[in-house]
């Protein structure tokens, strides 16, 4: 690992539940919240109990190169904020906070059940089942309402009372708060016992001394396995940390390391992103931009919190590029302009302030730009990596950015990113290189490399079928946009009958017939046999022959007017479908014509004429199930 240093070594589990207890160990401002619920505790405590592995820490030294705001851990002494800790928990939050809780604390803990409710617990270890071979250890831990009172019958009756230390010992429940402090409890059931319960005594002492030496002795010389990261361990070494190591987790992103570090000089980076309560913060601001009445968000309710530092981190980067120009150097000397993690890790805090109110105009003109395209939601972007690219280029564009011309080359180079299927992996590189490329473009530069390179295969039409991909759904967005209008009702897509009458994208041949006669799924299913319609055209259409349905259409109903026939025609080539072919019911014929209509607009978005795949070339093109491949700025945590 560069630039760290790293050792292992086992550390006894009290000394670790003491230093959190004093400070000395606290965690990393990112750590989220303890979530364990109590089910997943009595677990931990019984597989300890049986010294039984449950997994190594990591631990960061502090004082060097990473400064993250520290915080104790969850229940912590008042007193242990003001102490500078020796070390921060990277991974073992959960289990840590679990232990700590249940055992040194001396409080009640604050749990959720498996089910999600928020309870309140005592751990105990029923001595005699803990000691019972046949009994599953996890049997033997057992978790007390606040009152310490385990009831049946709706709370009628009282079935195990904890709530006294004399009621401990005659049920032989030890308290988990007790862990480490075995000899006063054993001290007090003496007390208690030998003079005034002698049988209890007499009985019990025995199973006692079993426990002490089979469950007690297992605790307090319980080590648990640490890897110690160096001070001087870079920051994105600790993210590497997080990827291949706590793999198990949840995730955990840029976002919450970049707050951690900003926390340190005083800025409450979370509270620009969600807001306070009363201040929106960026992510709903962004997510705002471009809503329709009625609908909970705009086409950038997806946008993330490292969609943002990215688009921030391109205005950075190319801030230090410029300076190094300026100095003379060239070559391999000058900064790449980037949005990587690495990059985003190193983003200061200057720099943040500097361009946040840009990039959210940046995302405020990507919004209106993807809504002019027909885009309403999230769920029809092509690709939402793109998006950071678009907010970045528009940012940068300024006033210049709504210009006509502008407007329209922007536009072909968005189509080029989406069915030349660019912004489905290396997207990083690709996001830099256009923020670079495109607005030199618009000035007279040279063509930006994602237009040059984007090609559309005639033969990929046929291939697309999944909903998830981004060329299928641009098909859709662009047929919108060019015209297309709803079968029965006439009407453009614009957001309001979008939204207003359930527009989606449905079969033109509608799947029973194709079924009927022997058509395959791949081959119906295709985007060439599908078009943007109204919820209530596609019922209306059925499984009927589209000579049937079309046929019905123009007759009309009570609820529907009647179309004439050249008015109907006219909506078909709204389409890019045949007329003639289409009340013929000539399938084969409609989709090779309707193939190369397609694929003539999609050349005219992109600029380049669709190509024929290579006679020669092995393989054929198919659609996977499952979404885009994007790269994702994330990790795990504990």
């Amino acid at each position: 690992m560069a630039g760290s240093s790293f050792k292992t070594h086992p550390i006894h589990l009290q000394e670790l539940l003491r230093d959190a207890e004093k400070g000395m160990l606290q965690l990393p401002d990112f750590q989220r919240s303890w979530v364990w619920d109590e089910d997943r505790i009595k677990s931990l405590i019984a597989s300890i109990s049986r010294g039984f592995p449950v997994g190594a820490l990591m631990t960061l030294e502090t004082g060097g190169t990473v400064d993250f705001k520290p915080r104790p851990v969850e229940g912590a002494p008042k007193r242990a904020e003001s102490v500078e800790p020796d070390m921060l928990l990277l991974d073992g939050q959960q289990r840590i906070t679990s232990l700590y809780q249940a055992t040194l604390r001396g409080e009640v803990v604050h749990t959720i059940t498996p089910k999600k409710k928020r309870v309140k617990r005592w751990f105990y270890i029923d001595i005699r089942k803990a000691l019972d071979l046949t009994v599953d250890r996890e049997e033997a831990i057992i978790g007390f309402p606040e009152d310490r009172k385990i009831k049946s019958n709706f709370g009628k009756d009282v079935e195990i009372d904890v709530s006294t230390r004399e009621l401990e010992f005659e049920n032989l429940m030890y308290p988990i708060s007790m862990l480490f402090d075995w000899t006063t409890w054993q001290t007090d059931f003496i007390n208690y016992t030998h003079g005034t319960k002698p049988d209890i005594f007499t009985t019990a002492w025995p199973v006692l001394n079993q426990f002490s030496e089979e469950i007690i002795k297992t605790f307090t010389s319980y080590q648990l396995p640490v890897i110690s990261l160096g001070s001087q361990t870079s920051k994105e070494a600790v993210c590497v940390v997080f990827e291949k190591v706590n793999t198990g987790g949840k995730p955990l992103d840029a976002f919450e390391l970049i707050t951690a570090m900003y926390a340190a000089d005083g800025y409450e980076l979370r509270k620009d992103w969600y807001g306070d309560g009363t201040t929106p913060g960026h992510q709903e601001t962004i997510a705002s931009f471009a809503k329709v009445p009625g609908a909970n968000q705009g086409v950038l309710g997806g946008v993330a919190n490292t969609d943002f530092l990215h688009v921030i981190s391109l205005f950075h980067t190319r801030d230090l590029r410029n300076k190094a120009i300026a100095e003379g150097k060239s070559g391999k000397d000058l900064p790449q302009v980037i949005g990587n993690r690495r990059t985003l890790l190193n983003l200061p805090l200057s720099a943040y302030t500097k361009y946040k109110a840009l990039a959210e105009d940046g995302f405020r003109k990507a919004a209106e730009f993807l809504f002019e395209l027909r885009m309403y939601r999230p769920y029809d972007l092509p690709y939402q990596a793109q998006v950071v690219a678009l907010a970045a280029i528009l940012a940068d564009l300024g006033p210049a950015s709504s210009h006509h011309g502008n407007k329209a080359r922007m536009e072909q180079w968005y189509w080029s990113g989406v069915f030349g299927e660019l912004y489905g992996s290396t997207v990083e590189t690709r996001i830099a290189r256009d923020f670079v490329e495109v607005p030199d473009w618009l000035k007279g530069g040279k063509l930006p490399y994602t237009i040059e390179e984007a090609q559309f295969r005639l033969d990929r039409l046929k291939t697309m079928r999944s909903r998830l991909s981004a060329a299928y759904k641009g098909v859709n967005a662009l047929l919108m946009r060019e015209g297309a209008r709803d079968f029965v009702s006439g009407d453009s897509f614009d957001h309001t009958s979008y939204f207003g009458k359930g527009v989606d994208i449905h079969h033109i041949f509608p799947q029973d017939w194709c079924k009927f006669h022997n058509i395959k799924a791949d081959v119906y299913d295709s985007i060439i046999n599908k078009t943007p319609l109204s919820f209530r055209t596609n019922r209306k259409i059925g499984g009927n022959a589209p000579s049937v349905y079309l046929a019905t259409i123009e007759r009309g109903t009570e609820s529907d007017p009647a179309i004439p026939h050249e008015s109907l025609d006219k909506i078909l080539a709204s389409h890019l479908v045949d007329p003639n072919l289409l009340r013929s019911d000539a399938f084969q014929a409609f989709m090779i014509d309707r193939q190369k209509k397609l694929a003539d607009l999609i050349g005219k978005a992109i600029g380049h004429e669709a190509i024929m795949a290579p006679e020669d070339e092995e393989g054929e093109v198919v659609e996977l199930e499952g979404p885009s491949e994007e790269a994702e700025m994330t990790l795990a945590a504990d």
